[in-house]
C-alpha cells in the first residue's frame, strides 16, 4: 500500500513541490493544509505527516502527532533555540525526522565535510563559499552554517574561529580561522563549496542546487523512512544510513 501523507504548508512553495513529487515515487496525498487549517480532521486517515509551514505551528501540529500516534516530517524553519529545544522533547515521544535540509546531495555533502576535516589537519586551511539567489534575505545559508559546525566540531574550535569575509589589512591568515563567504544573485537556487587548502594542494567538495525538487524528493524519503523507526529524533544522516 502506498504511504498516505498529510502536508502541513501545502499552499508554500515546498509544499507545492511535494504534493507534485509524491505520485512519482509511489506516494500519495490522504490530506493537504495550511496554516490556520484543521489537521486533526485530516490526521487519522494519514501514516505520516509532512511539515513545511510556520514555526508558529509547529508547537500544536507536534501535540497532535503525539496524541495520535503519528510520525512526523519537520522541515519547517524559523524556531528560536528555546523553542526547538522544548519541540525536539515533545518530537521525540514519536517517529521523528527533523532537518534543515533535505536534500540526499547536500547531506552526503555533509558527511564527506566531516571525513575530510577529522582526516586533513589544521595545515588545510578550511574556507565554506555559499551562493544563493539575489531574493534571500540571510546570510550565511542554512546549509553553510551546518558545514561550518561540522569543521567547528571536528577541529574542536568555537564560533570565534569564524571570519565572513575578509576586508582590509587582515594579516596572514591563522591555522585556526574558518572562512566563511556568502555570494548573492540572479536564480541561483543553491550553490555550496567546502575547501580544504594546504601548501601544494587543495580539496574542494561541490554540491550544486538547480531544482527545488531535490528537497521534495528527500522529504518524501524521510517520510517513507520513519514509519518503519521507533519513537526518537533523526536527521536526514539517519534516513541515508551515513551515521
Amino acid at each position: 500500500m502506498p504511504t498516505k501523507i498529510l502536508l502541513n504548508g501545502s499552499n508554500g512553495r515546498m509544499g507545492q513541490a511535494i504534493a507534485a513529487a509524491a505520485p512519482d515515487l509511489g506516494l500519495i496525498l490522504s490530506g493537504a493544509i495550511d496554516v490556520g487549517e484543521n489537521a486533526a480532521a485530516h490526521i487519522d486517515a494519514c501514516d505520516v505527516i509532512i511539515d513545511f509551514s510556520s514555526h508558529r505551528a509547529t508547537h500544536a501540529l507536534l501535540e497532535l502527532a503525539v496524541a495520535r500516534r503519528k510520525p512526523v516530517v519537520i522541515g519547517t524553519t524559523g524556531h528560536s533555540a528555546g523553542e526547538k529545544t522544548h519541540l525536539l522533547t515533545l518530537a521525540a515521544k514519536v517517529p521523528c525526522v527533523w532537518a534543515g535540509n533535505f536534500s540526499v546531495g547536500v547531506n552526503l555533502l555533509f558527511a564527506l565535510t566531516r571525513r575530510a576535516a577529522s582526516v586533513l589537519g589544521a595545515d588545510y586551511d578550511a574556507e565554506v563559499i555559499e551562493m544563493h539567489h539575489r531574493f534571500k534575505k540571510d546570510a550565511p545559508s542554512g546549509t553553510a552554517a551546518r558545514l561550518l559546525e561540522i569543521i567547528l566540531e571536528e577541529r574542536k574550535l568555537t564560533a570565534a574561529a569564524l571570519r565572513h569575509g575578509r576586508e582590509g589589512i587582515t594579516g596572514e591568515r591563522t591555522s585556526t580561522e574558518v572562512g566563511i563567504h556568502a555570494l548573492r544573485g540572479g536564480d541561483v537556487v543553491g550553490d555550496h563549496t567546502v575547501m580544504f587548502a594546504a601548501l601544494g594542494e587543495r580539496i574542494e567538495l561541490t554540491h550544486k542546487a538547480s531544482d527545488r525538487a531535490i528537497f521534495a524528493r528527500g522529504a518524501l524519503r524521510a517520510a517513507q523512512w520513519v514509519t518503519a523507526q521507533p519513537a526518537g529524533v533523526y536527521d536526514m544522516q539517519d534516513v541515508l544510513g551515513l551515521k
